[in-house]
C-alpha cells in the first residue's frame, strides 16, 4: 500500500491538480487551445529535449540496447493496435488517433517522477528513462504528424509539416554540442532553462483546457474505444515489454535494473503528445483527451501492480 499512496500523492495527484487548473481557466476565460498547442510544439517541447540531451552523459551500449528495445516495442504495439482498429472498423482520423494513444506514452512528466520514485533516484535507471523520453518526443513529431495528416494531405505537405518541427533539429544539435563539450553561453543557457522548466506545467494546463472545452458524461468516458486504447496502453504495453526484455536477456544480455526500468517505462498512461497532435491538427481531440484522462486514472492501479510484480 505504501507504493500505491506514493504514486497517488507524488505522481497522479500533482498531474490532476495542473489539469484541473487548465479546466478551470478554460471554463472561466475560454482560452485559445491552438495557441497553447503551438507553444508546446514549437517552443517548450524542443527546449526540454535539448536540455536533457545536452546535460546527460550516455554510453553507446546503453543507447543501443534502449533503442533496440524501443524499436521492437513500437513495432509490436503497432501490430496490436492495428489488429484492434481493423476489428473495430475505425477509419481516417479516429484510426490514427487511436494508434497514437497507444504508441505515445507519458514518459516525461509521469515516467520520470515514477522512475525516480520506484528506483530511489538511481542515476542509471534515470538515464534509461531519459532515452525513452527522447524517443517518445521524436516519434510524435515525425510519425505522429504523418499519421494524423496522411488521410487528408499529400505526402509533400506532410513532409513539409514534419520538417517544420523544431524538436527534430534540437536532438542532433544537443548531441553534437554535448559530444564536443561545447558550452552554451549564459545568455542562451538561462533562457533555455526558463523555457524548459515551463514545459510540464504548460502541457498539463493545455490538456486541462482541452478537457474543459468538452461536454462530459460517464457514458462518453466508458466508450469501448476509449477503454480499448487504455487497456492496450496500460496492460498490453508492459506485457510486451516484459517479453522483449526476456528475449534480449536470452540473446544479447541485459542488466536486470535496465530491464525493470524499461518495463516500468512502458507501463505509464497515454502521453499528452496524442492530445497536442489531435488539437494542433484538428484530429479527434475529444477522443484523444478522453483516453489520456481515463488511462491516467486507471494507471493508479496498473502501474502499482507492475512495480509490485517486478519487486522493485
Amino acid at each position: 500500500m505504501t507504493i500505491f499512496w506514493s504514486i497517488l500523492l507524488n505522481n497522479v495527484l500533482p498531474l490532476s491538480v495542473m489539469i484541473a487548473i487548465g479546466i478551470t481557466l478554460q471554463r472561466a476565460f475560454s482560452l485559445d487551445i491552438k495557441t497553447l498547442s503551438k507553444l508546446n510544439f514549437y517552443l517548450f517541447s524542443p527546449a526540454v529535449i535539448f536540455r536533457l540531451l545536452y546535460t546527460t552523459d550516455l554510453t553507446l551500449q546503453l543507447v543501443g540496447k534502449v533503442l533496440l528495445f524501443f524499436l521492437i516495442l513500437m513495432l509490436m504495439l503497432y501490430g496490436a493496435v492495428e489488429i484492434t482498429v481493423r476489428i473495430r472498423g475505425l477509419k481516417g482520423g479516429k484510426r490514427a488517433t487511436m494508434r497514437n494513444s497507444v504508441l505515445f506514452y507519458n514518459s516525461a512528466n509521469y515516467g520520470i517522477p515514477l522512475n525516480q520514485l520506484a528506483f530511489a533516484a538511481n542515476p542509471f535507471t534515470l538515464s534509461v528513462q531519459l532515452l525513452i523520453m527522447v524517443m517518445q518526443s521524436l516519434v510524435p513529431n515525425t510519425y505522429g504528424i504523418y499519421s494524423v495528416n496522411a488521410h487528408r494531405s499529400n505526402g509533400r505537405e506532410v513532409l513539409r509539416t514534419i520538417a517544420s518541427q523544431p524538436v527534430i533539429y534540437a536532438i542532433p544539435l544537443a548531441l553534437l554540442l554535448h559530444g564536443f563539450h561545447i558550452p552554451l553561453p549564459g545568455f542562451l543557457a538561462t533562457p533555455l532553462d526558463y523555457v524548459a522548466d515551463a514545459f510540464f506545467g504548460t502541457a498539463l494546463v493545455t490538456l486541462g483546457v482541452q478537457l474543459g472545452s468538452m461536454k462530459w458524461s460517464v457514458r462518453s468516458l466508458l466508450m469501448v474505444d476509449v477503454l480499448l486504447s487504455s487497456g492496450l496502453r496500460l496492460l498490453i504495453g508492459p506485457l510486451l515489454a516484459t517479453l522483449i526484455v526476456w528475449g534480449m536477456d536470452l540473446t544479447i544480455g541485459i542488466d536486470s535494473m535496465m530491464a525493470k526500468a524499461l518495463i516500468v517505462s512502458s507501463a505509464v498512461p497515454t502521453s499528452l503528445s496524442s492530445v497536442l497532435l489531435a488539437v494542433e491538427f484538428d484530429n479527434e481531440p475529444e477522443f484523444a483527451s478522453q483516453v489520456v484522462l481515463v488511462s491516467t486514472v486507471f494507471s493508479i492501479v496498473t502501474v502499482t501492480g507492475v512495480i509490485y510484480l517486478l519487486h522493485v
